[in-house]
């Protein structure tokens, strides 16, 4: 993990938002099934912008992520905006994810996770997530390696329909979306993607 936090601090330490400070298309595009006073927890939330959004919307978000350089310009963009943030330095497979506790769970492009860490997050999501509790999640599909405009280069950290059924076919509700559409979020997700949407209720 350390060769990780080093990679991820060495590239958050770049001066802009590397993401970008607008949210994810498709979470802004999901802000009507959340709602102002609900409990939110938005995993490898890197600079902020996902957590910042939510908060905008009202809702009390942790905004989870292991690089104090990420999490600097988290609290910067939180400030900027005006709104508050709970800030949690974690690594986010080991994470404990307390049971029954978030209304709300984001995890927008988490696909760092080989597949035995990505079980451990899942397995996190499902706990932390109250009883009708809502997931919105988005990662990359293998065809991602042929477009490579962003996400891991490596097959078995992407997202196929079946491992998202599977992984969470517990849950009450599950509406996934498969579609390449082109995307603009700072200067590391840029271009003509393959992706997966996940909106589930558990």
């Amino acid at each position: 993990m350390s060769n990780e936090y080093e990679r991820w601090e060495a590239r958050y330490a770049a001066p802009d938002f590397i993401f970008g400070t607008a949210p994810n298309a498709f979470l802004k595009q999901s802000v009507h099934l959340v709602h102002k006073g609900q409990s939110a927890l938005s995993i490898a939330d890197g600079e902020g912008r996902n957590g910042v959004f939510l908060a905008e919307q009202g809702l009390d978000v942790l905004s989870l992520d292991f690089s104090p350089q990420a999490q600097a310009k988290a609290r910067k963009l939180a400030d900027e905006r005006g709104v508050k943030l709970r800030i949690e330095q974690a690594n986010v497979i080991e994470w404990s994810y307390p049971a029954d506790t978030f209304d709300v769970v984001a995890a927008i492009f988490i696909q760092f996770a080989a597949p035995e860490d990505r079980a451990k997050i899942f397995a996190g999501i499902t706990r932390t997530l109250k009883k009708d509790g809502l997931l919105l999640m988005q990662g990359y599909t293998p065809k991602q390696l042929d477009y490579k405009t962003g996400g891991p280069p490596h097959l078995d950290h992407l997202y196929t329909r079946e491992l998202l059924e599977t992984a969470f076919a517990g849950f009450s509700s599950l509406d996934l979306r498969e579609h390449e559409s082109t995307i603009a979020e700072g200067t590391h997700h840029v271009g003509m993607s393959a992706l997966i949407d996940l909106v589930a209720t558990k």
